[in-house]
């Protein structure tokens, strides 16, 4: 049974626009509407979770961040929650992707268990944060989609439609025990490693209002051509 459907923001529900600050260059991938307005219908609670390493980064604000989500929820109607980590590698936190700190929060403000939740993406490390946290995945691969994720995925569908179908349908390939390896210590913390970095942004129903401890730039080379895509070694999202 599909308790709650989180998807991944760019390449999946918004085209991917790296690092975007901008509101107005916020626009939904084909059919994604229909697609939320379906899971709304059958009463199955629907987050966001998402990488967003450009305010680590000093690419993007706080305020911005806050910005282009509300412009997606204008575009695409209200989610339940969404969980964004705004850190990047250098943090060590638990929450940026393929760690699975996002989908637990995400699944304790909803109150189900992630087992019971199904992790919507395009990319490798949405399906790698779905099986440690012992979700579902479903991947609907994009032209940044590598070949090697897209043979990796357990699951693929062709568009996001399908894979919500996918989901409403409920069956599923058995998910992995949860890879422990990637908490913190103690109960879920999701505190960052370094006083210097923001914390892991939550915004939902039963969730407290967000802490954010402003960034520093610590970037001084160009940054990855892609949020959330960067192919570099040790740069993984």
């Amino acid at each position: 049974m599909t308790a709650a459907v989180l998807f991944d923001r760019d390449g999946t529900l918004v085209i991917d626009v790296p690092y975007n600050a901008d509101p107005g260059r916020v626009t939904p991938m084909p059919g994604v509407r229909a697609a939320l307005d379906r899971l709304r219908a059958a009463s199955i609670p629907i987050g966001v979770v998402s990488n967003q390493a450009g305010v680590a980064r000093g690419l993007i604000t706080p305020a911005a961040l806050d910005a282009v989500n509300a412009r997606v929820e204008e575009l695409l109607g209200p989610f339940d929650i969404w969980a964004v980590c705004p850190h990047d590698d250098e943090d060590g936190c638990g929450c940026r992707k393929p760690a699975p700190g996002l989908i637990l929060r995400a699944a304790g403000v909803l109150g189900v268990t992630p087992r019971d939740c199904v992790v919507i993406g395009d990319i490798g490390s949405d399906m790698e944060a779905a099986r440690a946290a012992g979700a579902r995945g479903i991947l609907v691969p994009t032209p940044q989609t590598l070949p090697a994720e897209t043979a990796a995925a357990r699951e693929t569908a062709p568009d996001l439609g399908t894979a919500v179908d996918m989901a409403l349908a409920g069956h599923c390939v058995e998910p992995p025990p949860i890879r422990r390896r990637f908490l913190t210590p103690g109960a879920h913390s999701f505190r960052p490693a370094r006083d210097d970095t923001p914390a892991l942004r939550v915004r939902g129903p039963r969730a407290a209002p967000h802490e954010v401890i402003p960034a520093r730039r610590r970037y001084a080379r160009r940054p990855p051509a892609s949020e959330d895509r960067p192919r570099e070694a040790g740069d993984p999202t």
